[in-house]
């Protein structure tokens, strides 16, 4: 699930549950129709319980868009299942967000 709140400054989205190839298509076809708004882009994966490659792709090429037309872009509140993919394809630097996990997060859990 994607939502998305904007205000003067800013713009986030919030994605809930899994990010995969099953819902990939309609995850993309939403991301589309908020790159290229002027306004700063904040990705929330707070709540992101499952990702794959098909939804590391999405984050890249939303990353890559919003650079190349010299517009903000972040992502936050990475959940562990984000944390372990994002170590396991060693992309932690490449998206380059400050990565806090909680005392209580289960970094060793299944996020694939």
């Amino acid at each position: 699930m994607f939502t998305y709140e904007q205000n003067d400054k800013k713009c986030s989205a919030l994605l809930k549950g899994e990010l995969t190839i099953y819902q990939a298509a309609a995850f993309k076809d939403q991301l589309m129709a908020i790159l290229h708004d002027k306004r700063s882009l904040e990705i929330d994966l707070a709540q992101v319980t499952e990702l794959d490659t098909a939804g590391v792709q999405l984050l890249m090429l939303a990353k890559i868009t919003r650079e190349s037309a010299g517009l903000p872009f972040s992502l936050t509140h990475h959940s562990a299942a984000v944390v372990n993919v994002f170590e396991l394809l060693g992309l932690a630097g490449w998206f380059n967000d400050p990565i806090v996990i909680p005392h209580t997060a289960d970094v060793g859990g299944n996020g694939i």
